[in-house]
């Protein structure tokens, strides 16, 4: 799924009205954000977490510290990780550490929804959607 589509169900599950403009930059398609009021944001999470304050959710964004950290943390993973990886051995790989990494876990950072569940499932999404295309 292209940053821009996941940006624009990132607005949409926010309950943001549409209308922001997303580009894409560079050879990676690195996503860019024209705001109305200053410069443009540039980056998944830089925009996904303007975002996430736009809307009055920062509880997405952790609610300690420590849950704050680990949030960043797996957005960051989510970039350098999941967005690295496009063939099959390494998402297969990928995959199996998420799993035993969720095995006694509700969601990535604790007890709460929060940004990085989110954006780390759409990036897994593609990844999932090609093992059960194989399957059957």
């Amino acid at each position: 799924m292209a940053a821009a589509a996941e940006l624009k169900l990132l607005e949409k599950s926010l309950g943001l009205s549409k209308g922001n403009k997303y580009s894409a930059q560079g050879e990676r398609q690195i996503p860019v954000l024209q705001t109305n009021n200053g410069p443009s944001l540039t980056g998944l999470t830089t925009i996904a977490t303007h975002l996430v304050k736009q809307a009055n959710k920062e509880h997405l964004l952790g609610s300690t510290a420590e849950e704050k950290a680990m949030v960043q943390q797996w957005l960051e993973y989510r970039v350098t990780r999941v967005d690295g990886h496009s063939n099959k051995e390494n998402a297969h790989t990928l995959l199996k550490d998420l799993n035993s990494y969720l095995e006694d876990k509700v969601y990535l950072t604790g007890y709460n929804l929060t940004l990085a569940d989110i954006l780390l499932y759409y990036g897994l999404h593609r990844f999932i959607v090609q093992y059960i295309l194989v399957a059957f």
